[in-house]
């Protein structure tokens, strides 16, 4: 009987001792992360920007948009523009949401870290019980009297990771908190980027207002000339008509161009975390903004963009929670043990004598072993891998995604380059035929039709110039946040840009 009793205590001691052997071990499939074929460089750069030394220099991208980019919107060189920004930052309430966020994540991967430590409770607090006669070991009909039992002691339970199932859900639970960072710093950016949108727009506006007034002023005084005229009998009623026509005509315009502004005003003062009522800005009408951007090589922007890097983190924790659910499959090992004092009165609660410990079922260890559940971890390891895939799908769309970007606004500023220019030369054009049909209306050489169609094509030649250097504007800001909010070490390129025609 001894014998057999030892040989199972050797080999119940065996199996404990290979389980912890094993203890650790993680079932997560080993990460890569997913292959997107980034193209060598982007179809849309200019040939000249791109050096040859750069241009040999391409490497797998490695996740870096923790890196601080800096305050990028200084190359404007806009005052009013860094001061909205830091408004932006310290009250914007999607922010402070996302912010909020990353502290969620945080929590849940401290929680999920706990598991990685043994538990300890303590307790202290007195029982009343009544044992049965069979526990005792007395004959049936023996009265066993009720006692109350006080005690003072503390517990400690710990689950051996054998099959790596708690280290898997710490990993997954780290690469869920990094995540949650990258996007933060995603919201960070775009909120960045629609603070500078909405103020070129508000600044393109105001420039558009300036035309109109600047037309307004002119058809007020076209208008005191025909009427003098027509008073001295040299025109007919026809012309003042007309005349009363295209100044009526600019103003309404001019009052579209300030409903616009408003609303503008309105949509930036929420970003800054403000009422519409509690924000205003003065009247500045926008300038040219052309500076040249390297955007660098496609691998790099894997790099810089926080939500590639966000959804490359997704597939990180999608990869862990594969090991936790193969994991499952398999058995689990928890060490408990509880210890303390014991006693009938609450005066002998600590005495040496009323010591007492308690062991778990095996020697301190409760080994579970999964038999039979219908096919539910069958089921969870399925999906883990499923949202595995989707995860992977998600990231190679979200860069195939920002490649676009990219490429969108680089072939965009190509363009814009010499299609300003060519309405700046518009605008000079239509303001000189504009003056020689006054002249000759004055003289008799032309009606007034002539005059009013040569002013309308001033008036759009400058709303379109107008127009075109907020879309200008508006296209830098946008390749900086495809391009994650930065460019490397590599400095902007100031370009000088001729200034928008005027009459």
């Amino acid at each position: 009987m001894n014998k057999s009793l030892s040989k199972r205590w050797l080999g119940l001691s065996s199996l404990v001792a290979a389980m912890l052997v094993v203890a650790g071990c993680s079932l997560a499939p080993t990460y890569e992360r997913a292959d997107v074929n980034a193209p060598a460089a982007f179809k849309e750069t200019p040939v000249e920007t791109i050096s040859p030394a750069e241009a040999g220099t391409w490497k797998t991208a490695q996740p870096s948009e923790e890196v601080m980019r800096g305050e990028w919107w200084t190359i404007f060189a806009d005052s009013t523009l860094n001061d909205l920004e830091r408004q932006a930052a310290d009250a914007n309430q999607n922010l402070r949401a996302a912010a909020a966020r990353v502290k969620e994540a945080r929590a849940i991967n401290q929680t999920a870290r706990a598991g990685l430590f043994p538990t300890i409770d303590a307790g202290f607090g007195p029982t009343r019980e009544k044992l049965s006669a069979a526990s005792q070991l007395q004959p049936q009909g023996t009265n066993v009297p009720a006692q109350t039992l006080w005690r003072a002691q503390a517990s400690v339970s710990y689950e051996v990771d054998l099959f790596g199932r708690v280290a898997s859900t710490v990993d997954a639970a780290k690469a869920d908190t990094q995540q949650s960072e990258a996007l933060f710093r995603s919201v960070q950016l775009a909120l960045q980027a629609d603070v500078a949108q909405n103020y070129f727009n508000l600044r393109e506006l105001d420039a558009e207002m300036d035309v109109f007034t600047r037309t307004v002023t002119l058809r007020e005084e076209a208008l005191k000339l025909v009427q003098r005229r027509f008073t001295e009998g040299d025109i007919s009623e026809l012309d003042v008509a007309r005349a009363k026509s295209e100044l009526a005509t600019a103003r309404s315009d001019a009052m579209t161009v300030q409903r616009l502004r408003a609303a503008s005003e309105h949509g930036l003062a929420v970003l800054l975390g403000k009422a519409p009522a509690q924000f205003s800005m003065a009247a500045n009408p926008l300038k040219p903004v052309e500076i040249r951007l390297p955007p660098g090589l496609p691998s790099s922007l894997l790099e810089r963009r926080p939500d590639i890097a966000a959804a490359e983190r997704a597939m990180a924790a999608a990869n862990a929670r594969i090991g936790v659910a193969k994991a499952a499959f398999f058995p689990s090992l928890t060490l408990t043990g509880a210890g303390g004092f014991e006693s009938g009165t609450l005066g002998d609660l600590f005495q040496w004598s009323s010591r007492t410990f308690l062991l778990g079922p095996l020697v301190g260890t409760a080994l579970s072993m999964p038999i039979f559940d219908g096919g539910r971890r069958k089921g969870n390891l399925a999906n883990a891998r499923a949202v595995y895939e989707e995860d992977v799908a998600n990231y190679r769309q979200q860069v195939l995604v920002a490649f676009q970007e990219v490429e969108d606004n680089l072939s965009d500023l190509r363009i814009l380059e010499g299609q300003t220019q060519t309405q700046a030369d518009a605008v000079k054009s239509s303001g000189r035929a504009a003056q020689l049909s006054r002249t000759q209306y004055n003289k008799g050489a032309v009606n007034y039709l002539d005059v009013i169609d040569a002013e309308r094509t001033v008036l759009q030649s400058q709303r379109v110039a107008v127009q075109l250097a907020g879309t200008q504007a508006v296209a830098t800001v946008n390749l900086i946040r495809a391009l994650g909010g930065g460019w490397g070490d590599a400095m902007p390129t100031p370009v000088v840009e001729p200034s928008l025609a005027q009459r």
